[in-house]
Parts: structure tokens; sequence; C-alpha cells
């Protein structure tokens, strides 16, 4: 059953930290069998509060995702998204 994490950007705090995040996300995808789904296009927020931003990714498995999520290099980005912006990132399994 493929799992999917969803980042949904809520508020900028610091163009220079995510800008950092962005040149540093790569190196974390760099062999992993993942799929980028969607990647900060055209949004428009139907219930709840405002996305700023709405990025899917797609793992074969949960510890493919959890793997990535934890991995040294992300771990290395999503500091520098951690101070840069305000996000609400959620695991879930496929139907």
């Amino acid at each position: 059953m493929s799992y999917y994490i969803i980042f949904i950007k809520e508020r900028l705090r610091d163009e220079a930290e995510i800008e950092e995040y962005r040149k540093l996300v790569p190196a974390a995808a760099e062999g992993r069998d993942m799929k980028r789904l969607a990647l900060y296009g055209d949004i428009e927020t139907l219930e709840g509060p405002e996305a700023k931003g709405v990025v899917l990714l797609e793992f074969k498995t949960k510890e493919e995702a959890l793997d990535w999520y934890n991995s040294d290099e992300y771990k290395k980005a999503r500091a520098h998204r951690f101070l840069g912006a305000d996000y609400r990132v959620v695991m879930f399994e496929g139907a």
C-alpha cells in the first residue's frame, strides 16, 4: 500500500531560510523511490486555514516514507524549513 506525505505551507517567515531548504532537499531525494505528485502548483483553499503552498509525495511503504523524512539529509534541510515557514506535515496511507 502506498504512503503519502503532504506538506501544507501556512505562513512564510523567512524567504532566505526557505531558499536554503530548497537547495538542500534534492540531496535527500537522491537514490530514493519516491514520486513528487504535486509541487506548489495553483492552489485554492476550499475549507480551513488558507494554504500558501502544497507538496504531495508518494512512497511505496510507510517505512520508506519515514526513512526519507528521518534521513540525515532531510533533517539538515528541514532545519531551514522550520526557521523559514510554518507548515502542517501529514503522512497517510493510500486507498
